[in-house]
């Protein structure tokens, strides 16, 4: 089977991303093929499309935040069948045998798991083109299954921006009485919200934007702290089991510290990078058994819980739809932060052009 379809794809760090053809790999037995509907767009999008971390290569199309609907399944794929609605994140295969992926931690695969783009394919070594494209090829155990009462584009950013909050609000067990601090309102911080009052926390936003507030109560903010007002941090001191940090730059961190509660865990999901403005001080975590630590996506079954959760619970992003020729003003904006809260690139914009 010849899957040849159009795409979006960056081809140097410097240029647009624009229309780009080529040929999707040969299904395998476990294979599934998907005709995407919608992908959500992600700052790590950006990132890779403009080689901010110096390792992509190109041509890159990128997307990982995928929705679509089966169009062909291989002779051995078991769990989906054509016609279902479906989603793809952020992983299209792992080494599945590893500790952590024996754990369902395939994000932190100890052989490198398979980016959805930018990685190569474990099996023949070709390059994995992502979401920004007609159609894609997954293996079955890498797609999940979307429950009906889900809204689809609004699902597209669960793929990557939900299960980022999700996984460490489950695995730092957050649940009715937990106090959370979410740190930043944008793509991840509007998830973080939402998902840990539908979890039963009580919820604060931290954030340097005293205009957030009614926005954040609407999100499920119990209550909004202006981290750059000492008085406001001085009065929630001890305060938070669990506090999240989706800021993406270099930031100071000693200041959330002493609002953790005794045993509190401060988890970092939005920077990459060496801390060496700000270094940490560490007498504050010594004295409270307090702790800095990372968290990375999640891993195919707390992904596919986490969607199970959101339809029960009526959940899903904040979205503004564009079509596929406004990627590039849409990558301007999401450096603006003007978007509230996720870009969704419609695909049929994709298949009407020309």
């Amino acid at each position: 089977m010849t899957i040849a379809v159009k795409s979006y794809a960056a081809t140097s760090p410097t240029s647009p991303l624009g229309l780009f053809h080529f040929v999707r790999r040969d299904p395998r037995p476990e294979d599934v093929v998907i005709e995407i509907l919608y992908a959500g767009v992600c700052h790590t999008d950006l990132h890779v499309a403009r080689n901010d971390w110096g390792w992509s290569q190109y041509p890159v199309v990128p997307g990982h935040e995928i929705i679509g609907r089966v169009t062909a399944v291989g002779d051995k794929v078991t769990r989906v069948k054509v016609g279902d609605q479906v989603g793809v994140g952020c992983m299209v295969d792992a080494c599945r045998d590893c500790g952590a992926c024996r754990k369902g931690w395939e994000q932190y695969c100890e052989k490198g798991s398979t980016s959805t783009y930018g990685s190569k394919d474990r099996v023949d070594g070709t390059p994995t083109q992502g979401g920004y494209s007609e159609q894609i090829v997954v293996t079955q155990d890498f797609v999940l299954k979307l429950p009906g009462q889900l809204d689809l584009a609004g699902a597209a950013p669960l793929l990557c921006a939900g299960v980022t909050m999700w996984s460490p609000l489950r695995h730092w067990k957050v649940a009715p009485g937990s106090r959370v601090g979410i740190v930043g309102l944008g793509g991840l911080g509007h998830m973080g919200l939402k998902l840990a009052k539908a979890l039963g926390a009580e919820v604060t936003l931290f954030s340097r934007s005293p205009g957030k507030e009614e926005d954040a109560r609407r999100l499920g903010a119990d209550r909004v702290v202006i981290s750059a007002d000492k008085a406001q941090m001085k009065s929630v001191a001890g305060r938070f089991d669990l506090i999240i940090d989706t800021v993406p730059y270099e930031h100071d961190l000693n200041p959330y510290i002493p609002a953790l509660a005794t045993g509190g865990t401060l988890v970092l999901v939005g920077y990459l990078g060496p801390l060496q403005q700000t270094p940490v001080r560490t007498s504050g975590m010594v004295v409270g058994r307090k702790a800095i630590a990372g968290s990375l996506i999640g891993g195919i079954a707390e992904t596919q819980e986490m969607l199970e959760f959101c339809a029960d619970k009526g959940i899903s992003a904040d979205i503004e739809m564009i079509n596929m020729q406004q990627i590039n003003e849409s990558y301007e904006r999401m450096l603006k932060s003007d978007v509230k809260y996720r870009f969704v690139i419609d695909i049929a914009s994709l298949r009407a052009q020309a």
